[in-house]
């Protein structure tokens, strides 16, 4: 995968793409990434990329022009690329909410380029004619979307076949199948009079992942009821979620 980000302030990625996995991808020839400095296309000789805005209003907002003639001449030099499947991607507070399904969805791309707005925001011409997908990461404002794209990057990268060291790690994520992962616990097996819990200790795979998935279950329910109903349930499964609702309404005296 080829990843393409444009920012106003590509020193910050130095820092999170030169450690970890995402380091790890690229030293294995997994992704490819390039960050490019939207002043760099400017023609004036204060590198200007924001403007006031038309009618008025606080803040400053991106000029159209760099950023179009960044992502176009980056385009441009690509070569093969260009005619594989990609996505040129705002990073933006109004866009769908970046979720596990999203995540695994772009994944499947093989170029992603994605554009870091800031200030109050990007003229609504990037949006409407160079854009072709917007993407938030909750609902909140960040200051810019270079730690939006940074979010993105690491949910997609750690998908592609290769990075993580088990694909066994991505099936039983949070989030994965419409439940929270299950509590985890390592050596010690007793610290400070708290025990691993006897079912992990007993070598029963079985029962393990009997009791694993009950946990996610019951976690995905008090903690992310949300969520719950993505998740496939049989029977048993769905009790469990009634008994738990059931629990919780007699716990405020309903």
């Amino acid at each position: 995968m080829r990843i393409d980000i444009f920012s106003l302030f590509p020193e910050m990625f130095a820092g999170p793409f030169g450690s970890s996995i995402l380091k790890r991808a690229v030293d294995q020839g997994i992704v490819n990434f390039n960050i490019h400095n939207i002043r760099d296309y400017t023609h004036d000789k204060h590198h200007s990329a924001d403007d006031y805005a038309y009618g008025g209003g606080a803040g400053m907002v991106m000029k159209p022009e760099p950023v179009f003639e960044a992502v176009e001449t980056v385009q441009a030099q690509a070569g093969d690329i260009i005619n594989r499947k990609c996505s040129v991607i705002l990073l933006t507070p109004q866009g769908r909410k970046l979720t596990q399904q999203a995540a695994e969805e772009l994944a499947k791309y093989d170029w992603l380029l994605l554009i870091c707005g800031h200030y109050e925001g990007v003229d609504e011409r990037i949006r409407e004619h160079l854009a072709t997908d917007e993407i938030s990461i909750g609902d909140y404002v960040l200051t810019g979307g270079e730690l939006a794209a940074m979010v993105v990057t690491d949910a997609v990268v750690r998908l592609l076949p290769g990075v993580l060291g088990s694909g066994e790690s991505l099936i039983n994520e949070s989030h994965t199948g419409g439940l929270l992962e299950y509590p985890h616990y390592t050596r010690p097996e007793v610290f400070r009079d708290w025990s691993v819990p006897e079912i992990l200790t007993s070598g029963n795979h079985g029962e393990i992942a009997k009791w694993r998935r009950r946990q996610s279950i019951i976690r995905t329910a008090q903690r992310r009821p949300d969520i719950l109903k993505m998740a496939e349930l049989n029977s048993k499964e769905q009790e469990i979620v009634a008994d738990l609702s059931t629990q919780k309404l007699e716990e405020k005296g309903v």
